[in-house]
């Protein structure tokens, strides 16, 4: 990762965005970016990392995800809970694809792996998770994104001096709410802009 893990939120060092959605601008030069929400788990001095919520991964259910890894025989799937099999597999973002990272609520936490970022919402990396949502043990929410994205040292702050994100609170909705299409518009309305007025010009929140 890009960044030191660290507790964010509240008790981050003020400037730091753990915790918040970056919202890219329509101006985005960048295609892999382009109308992507992405919440924060780690900013610091050494750089950043987050996770794109609201792009899904194409033709890639959770269930087929937990066959290929050898956490259910196939025959499971028709088995599992609702609740699980509507998990939504996203896009994490382009780095480390081949790695899967579930942002999940609080109310679940494996030691020594779950990070905790800020508002009852965590990240964690290791398979354990998997097999606890398999087997209807897991967090009451979760999302499970395939890759991160991430900056080095000043590069995020840099680019949104540059007006290449805006960022807000994040919320549960925003992050594991099932309809992905449309979080890029309700993040923008969520502090108040219009996508459609926005310019090269627009300053940045």
């Amino acid at each position: 990762m890009a960044a030191n893990p660290r507790r964010g939120g509240r008790d981050s060092v003020r400037g730091y965005l753990d915790g918040q959605m970056l919202i890219a601008m329509p101006t985005m030069r960048d295609e892999r970016f382009s109308r992507t929400v992405i919440y924060l788990c780690a900013h610091s001095s050494d750089g950043a990392m987050g996770i794109v919520v609201n792009q899904s991964a194409t033709n890639l259910a959770f269930s087929d995800l937990l066959v290929q890894l050898d956490i259910i025989p196939e025959t499971q799937k028709i088995m599992l809970p609702e609740r699980v099999d509507s998990i939504r597999v996203l896009r994490g973002g382009p780095v480390e694809t081949g790695r899967g990272f579930v942002l999940h609520s609080s109310d679940f936490y494996i030691e020594n792996s779950t990070l905790p970022i800020d508002e009852g919402i965590c990240l964690t990396a290791t398979l354990d998770i998997l097999k606890a949502l398999a087997s209807g043990d897991g967090p009451a929410n979760a999302i499970l994104a395939l890759g991160y994205a991430g900056w080095g040292a000043g590069q995020l702050e840099n680019e949104i001096q540059s007006n290449g994100w805006l960022h807000c609170p994040a919320d549960p909705d925003l992050i594991f709410g099932p309809d992905v299409e449309t979080k890029y518009e309700r993040a923008m309305r969520k502090i108040g802009i219009d996508p459609a007025m926005l310019s090269s010009e627009s300053g940045h929140a």
